[in-house]
């Protein structure tokens, strides 16, 4: 057990300060995760849509929430 103030406060905040680099290392991950899983959904999208319009002739238009 520490003895000074100093080294109180460090032995005190030590878990906290651990736990909040855990979590943002996780969250960070699972951010970079997401966005490359989109990223990469997009493409292939991407991909079968050209595939489609190739291969039917037409091409699709978005419509309007009208």
């Amino acid at each position: 057990m520490p003895n000074g103030l100093v080294s109180g406060i460090v032995f005190a905040l030590t878990p906290t300060v651990l736990l909040g680099l855990i979590f943002w290392f996780i969250m960070r991950a699972i951010i970079r995760a997401d966005r490359t899983e989109r990223t990469a959904y997009a493409k292939i999208e991407a991909e079968e849509r050209a595939r489609f319009e190739r291969e039917r002739g037409t091409t699709t238009a978005p419509t309007s929430g009208e």
